[in-house]
């Protein structure tokens, strides 16, 4: 091989590193849905992205509602409280409706009851496939999240046991490709 050509293969192979590098592999989105985005499901984006950050996982999260209260927008102050216990800030979240780009961009989207489930596939019957109840997808079984909205913190202390409980399967098994 003379000079030229080691010096071509060389560059060639540079070439093909940052070509790689500039092509990097996306995520895999989750999109944890209930019914104000104030309760459950910004209990499982906390809990999910502190489970993400330990594991180093490649995987992105957001939480939405199906049924926004405009004037009902702050995490509710159980939920802060007990994340807050865990080290994770949920203080400065805002309830956000889920939107058709939501959908489209989620690998998968796990709600909290049957109900949010069959209100996602209603308004977005194209997410069928991809959308389940946490459970659901991380055990197999149907089981709602329990709805703590207004009820004593023990009740809260219950779903977040629950939401923490499905979390570990559900995001292992999506961070797995299809």
């Amino acid at each position: 091989m003379n000079r030229t050509s080691i010096v071509l293969r060389g560059a060639i192979m540079i070439a093909a590193l940052f070509a790689t590098a500039a092509i990097a592999e996306e995520p895999r989105k989750i999109a944890f849905v209930d019914t104000g985005n104030t309760g459950r499901s910004v209990t499982a984006e906390a809990l999910a992205n502190a489970y993400i950050k330990d594991g180093k996982l490649h995987v992105a999260v957001i939480s939405r509602a199906v049924d926004m209260d405009p004037f009902d927008v702050e995490p509710e102050g159980n939920v802060v409280t007990l994340l807050k216990q865990r080290g994770l800030d949920v203080s400065a979240h805002r309830a956000v409706q889920l939107t058709p780009n939501d959908v489209r961009h989620a690998d998968v989207i796990l709600t909290m009851t049957a109900k949010h489930k069959a209100k996602v596939v209603e308004l977005y019957p194209d997410s069928a496939a991809k959308t389940f109840t946490l459970s659901e997808y991380a055990t197999g079984s149907q089981a709602d999240v329990a709805d703590a909205y207004g009820k004593p913190m023990d009740v809260y202390v219950d779903m977040v046991k629950q939401v923490d409980g499905y979390l570990p399967a559900a995001i292992t098994r999506a961070a797995k490709k299809p």
